[in-house]
């Protein structure tokens, strides 16, 4: 069959009705080159790095439309420091972190990141904000957090507006607030969700959206899964989880292998990343937090200010005992290293066979 397009393809200028979030710039390329609609995670990036990153991108997609995606969750100081966070931690919490720190035998990282310089804060926004509203990005999406001040400033610059909604309520608001595009994300998916699935979630965020578009997220990993949505009304999938498995994300060994081996049940929802509901999957660190002994985390920012250097520690060690990132049920996907082409190529390949079982089916 020819590849099928929703009216939301042709307002963007993308091939296929596939939207594709990641941290890394060479994944976005990539998506956008595959002929998808790439959106860029800028959340953990330092601020005065972003700029710099926007230019290399932008240089390398030569035109092509991409979005950046911003979390901008409310109730955070006006300003922070990561050491006066650090001051006020709760002893309790410190303890127990440092008792984990010698069991696990986690040594401080060796290079500073986002996770051992920052917190989040309304400073720290609006130093992002300034910088992607300066992007040529066609998109902006935040995953938490409505700014109609930001959205009204992104539309008036010729961007198109998405939000992460996890439920009627934040839909609701956010059409209020004058969003576009919403992006119904279920229970499924990988990092900050809400508690209602996918398939739940979807059809009551479509009835209530009326003329404005509404792509699907969470735990779509297939071809089949996106034409799935597409039936229900969906314009669009957002995919996220899968381009772990790509080698265009750089995954270190550890992690990677740890997703290729996990099941949808390997993920668990749990607030011992950041302090707000946040799926991953699972690993000896995260199990820890979910023992009976283990006090309940801190909010968003105090949990990164507990956390965030063992975070970049593991990673930077690639510690295959407790490495741990944002995933969703859809890890299922991962199967073995791959690359972000061969993602696109069968995920649009299933779509394919999919519509022809259908046509198999006799269906009247």
């Amino acid at each position: 069959m020819a590849h099928i397009k929703t009216p939301i393809c042709d307002q963007l200028g993308i091939e296929h009705p596939i939207f594709g979030f990641s941290h890394s710039a060479d994944v976005v390329v990539a998506i956008a080159h595959a002929g998808g609609f790439p959106v860029l995670g800028l959340a953990r990036e330092l601020p005065e790095e972003i700029p710099g990153l926007i230019e290399q991108v932008e240089t390398r997609l030569a035109g092509k439309p991409y979005g950046i995606d911003l979390m901008l969750p409310s109730k955070v100081p006006q300003e922070a420091s990561i050491d006066a966070l650090k001051g006020a931690l709760p002893p309790e919490h410190v303890e127990f972190v440092k008792r984990l720190r010698q069991h696990f035998n986690v040594v401080p990282p060796g290079k500073p990141s986002f996770f051992t310089t920052q917190v989040r804060s309304e400073a720290l926004f609006n130093q992002q904000i300034e910088a992607v509203l300066d992007s040529r990005a066609r998109g902006v999406a935040t995953a938490i957090g409505l700014r109609p001040d930001l959205i009204a400033e992104a539309k008036r610059r010729g961007k198109l507006t998405f939000s992460l909604v996890g439920s009627t309520r934040h839909a609701r608001k956010a059409l209020e607030a004058g969003v576009e595009v919403l992006v119904a994300q279920g229970y499924d998916a990988g990092g900050h969700t809400g508690p209602i699935g996918t398939l739940s979630l979807l059809p009551q965020i479509i009835a209530m959206a009326g003329n404005a578009p509404v792509l699907a997220a969470g735990g779509i990993a297939t071809g089949a899964q996106v034409l799935g949505c597409l039936g229900m009304g969906a314009q669009g999938a957002w995919l996220g989880t899968l381009w772990m498995g790509a080698r265009e994300n750089h995954t270190p060994p550890a992690l990677l292998a740890r997703l290729v081996a996990s099941t949808s049940e390997d993920t668990l929802i749990t607030r011992a990343h950041s302090g707000k509901p946040c799926r991953v999957v699972r690993s000896d660190w995260i199990d820890a937090w979910e023992a009976p002994d283990a006090p309940s985390p801190l909010g968003m920012p105090m949990q990164q200010a507990l956390v965030g250097d063992v975070f970049a520690s593991i990673h930077e060690r690639d510690d295959a005992r407790l490495i741990y990132e944002a995933a969703g049920q859809s890890v299922f996907g991962i199967e073995a290293l791959t690359t972000v082409a061969e993602q696109m190529s069968r995920l649009v390949s299933d779509m394919d066979t999919a519509w022809e079982r259908l046509h198999t089916w006799n269906l009247r």
